[in-house]
């Protein structure tokens, strides 16, 4: 297993982040620094009303962009049918798909998550509830929280036309309804591959319960999938194994 001392973690980041992290670890500053970044609430969103037919498929993927992955796959990670989630990145080239990168804003990539689930079990439609209604705000253009730039933007990436239009639906729908303050302004965009981030990247949430960013920023997401999808919701995550 990699050394997750805060030398060796903070070390792997860009320095804009890296400063600002070393700021939060002291407990003081903790306090501080959740009165002015604390979690969103999050909003309660009626279902799709299009979703994928039932198929005979074991298993399918979704790829969802939603601000920092290790928040998004943290809450996912606890829902029942899904198989995997892994945090990578969309939307650019392969040569670019890396954390240093990605993080300055120009390689076109968004940090994603790549969710393989069982269609019997949870349907691409449940999936996008979740997304839009705890995992992030879809109004918050190119950010989320306390990171800005395009690599945290909110977008869907379909794996097939029947996810496209179930995806263009359900905007159309959530907007119509005024759902959200605000309009929603996740795009649908073409998929062109996904990369797995690092493995320091993997199942941050559920490892490193007590780092600050986490604790200001994904903890109340779980907390928020547990209350408002009870009946989805599994207490214990299902990690991705890697090469740690």
């Amino acid at each position: 297993m990699k050394d997750f001392s805060v030398s060796r973690l903070t070390s792997t980041l860009p320095a804009w982040r890296r400063n600002g992290l070393r700021l939060l670890l002291g407990a003081a500053l903790l306090q501080t620094a959740a009165c002015s970044f604390a979690a969103e609430d999050a909003v309660s969103i009626a279902p799709p009303q299009k979703d994928e037919m039932v198929s005979s498929a074991k298993t399918e993927t979704a790829v969802l962009a939603g601000g920092c992955f290790w928040g998004v796959q943290g809450v996912f990670q606890h829902v029942q049918g899904v198989k995997k989630v892994v945090s990578g990145y969309a939307g650019g080239k392969a040569d670019t798909a890396q954390y240093e990168r990605v993080s300055e804003g120009d390689t076109g990539h968004a940090e994603s998550v790549e969710v393989t689930f069982d269609p019997s079990q949870v349907s691409y439609g449940t999936l996008l509830q979740i997304f839009f209604s705890v995992a992030h705000n879809p109004t918050e253009l190119n950010r989320q929280g306390p990171d800005h730039g395009t690599q945290y933007r909110s977008a869907i990436f379909p794996q097939s036309p029947d996810q496209q239009a179930v995806a263009q639906a359900y905007i159309a729908q959530l907007d119509a309804a005024k759902s959200f303050n605000a309009p929603i302004v996740t795009k649908v965009e073409s998929y062109n591959g996904f990369y797995p981030a690092e493995d320091y990247h993997q199942n941050f949430l559920t490892t490193h319960p007590t780092y600050p960013y986490i604790v200001i920023n994904d903890l109340p997401k779980v907390g928020q999938l547990k209350q408002l999808f009870a009946d989805r919701y599994s207490e214990q995550p299902v990690l991705l194994k890697t090469g740690q």
